[in-house]
């Protein structure tokens, strides 16, 4: 099986949130308040220094909707629609499907959160199903970028900024109805953090659902069938440990859900569109980034982390 090696960096990148022991890039993120857990998964502040003409060539997976706030740097991003800019503003990012190419020019700063699976539905939303590997302004989902921008004070810490915008959110999802997502859908979530390498018909066993109505909520709740939410998750843990932030003692278990190493090779090729030797050869600052913030959450919804404690990469 795929062995870690030192995962490369951009020695232009310097995060001023600080570094994992492997001097990986760390943004400030965190759980979200009680009251909000049913419908935000985590959030997060990166800010970056870079020179004005560096531009940093990565991507982003993420298996969640994000509602992202860019508030310095010149964004673009590959997506299934076509080519997107994105500057100052805010912005829905539905979930991959697969890497998604990402570039930035110049120092950036970018905060937001991750949308739980379901919350969508329960809101009565557009379906997440057709924003799969899209972006696009939050005009279209809940509310105009200014309203985002507004709450967001220019001296503010991080921490401040996103207890601002814990409180935007709380006013939305009382003016929305305050529907908290299907049991079933945040069963199943939990399920693909604790063990993805579970078939779709030991999933809806431990659900004590038939495998039709499983597939039926969740590729409502998810915007895709199970079997393709497994199949990501996998690779999402995968290339977490191959990049140094997630818990190395969970790194055999994560590389024996996948039959040899050929079968890793080609799962993770397909959806992040390198081998994952390549994909450890390449500083991947932006999607570390975003890796490190799903391990964390993962952690701590499966309570082997505690809110705030020290992480296993730090």
């Amino acid at each position: 099986m795929q062995r870690r090696n030192r995962p490369a960096v951009d020695p232009a990148i310097e995060p001023q949130q600080g570094i994992t022991r492997d001097g990986q890039p760390l943004s400030y993120n965190r759980a979200p308040a009680s009251d909000l857990a049913p419908w935000l998964a985590r959030l997060y502040v990166t800010k970056v220094d870079l020179p004005d003409d560096y531009t940093v060539s990565c991507g982003i997976f993420n298996d969640t909707a994000v509602v992202r706030i860019q508030l310095a740097g010149d964004w673009s991003a590959e997506t299934v629609a076509g080519t997107v800019s994105t500057r100052r503003g805010a912005f829905y990012f539905g979930p991959q499907s697969r890497h998604m190419p990402v570039s930035v020019t110049g120092s950036f700063i970018s905060l937001g959160y991750a949308i739980r699976p379901g919350t969508g539905t329960a809101l009565r939303l557009p379906r997440v199903g057709d924003f799969i590997d899209r972006v696009v302004p939050t005009d279209m989902m809940t509310a105009p970028s200014e309203d985002f921008l507004d709450v967001l004070a220019a001296d503010a810490t991080p921490e401040e900024w996103l207890q601002a915008l814990e409180a935007l959110v709380r006013t939305q999802v009382e003016g929305l109805g305050g529907a908290e997502p299907d049991p079933l859908t945040a069963r199943f979530e939990e399920l693909v953090l604790r063990d993805p390498g579970m078939s779709v018909s030991e999933a809806a066993a431990e659900c004590e659902v038939d495998r039709r109505k499983l597939e039926r909520v969740v590729s409502r709740d998810f915007g895709m069938p199970p079997k393709q939410v497994l199949r990501r998750a996998r690779a999402l843990d995968m290339a977490s440990h191959l990049r140094g932030v997630a818990d190395s003692a969970e790194g055999e278990e994560m590389a024996l859900r996948y039959y040899d190493e050929s079968h890793l090779i080609h799962e993770f090729t397909d959806l992040f569109g390198m081998s994952p030797r390549q994909f450890v050869a390449k500083p991947q600052p932006i999607l570390t980034l975003a890796l490190e913030s799903r391990q964390a959450r993962r952690l701590e919804a499966l309570h082997r982390l505690e809110p705030g404690q020290s992480r296993p990469w730090e």
